[in-house]
């Protein structure tokens, strides 16, 4: 099920969509890259750690400041052409 909760401006949207976009980049590598260039390895992996982070504290930035509806089974995803957010749940 898709319930629209609530929307976020266009600078809170584009913030997220930056850190999305990079996000997919960065799994995109993943899958190309091996473990032989180590440094290169590892430095993928913190930058993976640190956009997943960044993108984490962004849902939960605005989901306090918003008071977003929420479920234990459910994410919450955004329209990147309306700024919309959606609760996705399975029922």
């Amino acid at each position: 099920m898709k319930k629209l909760i609530g929307e976020v401006t266009s600078d809170e949207r584009n913030e997220i969509k930056a850190i999305f976009e990079r996000r997919n980049g960065l799994n995109e590598l993943a899958k190309i890259l091996t473990a032989d260039n180590e440094e290169l390895y590892e430095k993928l992996v913190k930058d993976m750690g640190d956009t997943n982070f960044k993108f984490d504290n962004w849902w939960n930035r605005m989901a306090n400041k918003y008071q977003w509806e929420s479920t234990e089974d459910g994410n919450w995803e955004i329209n990147f052409e309306t700024c919309e957010i959606y609760l996705i749940t399975n029922n």
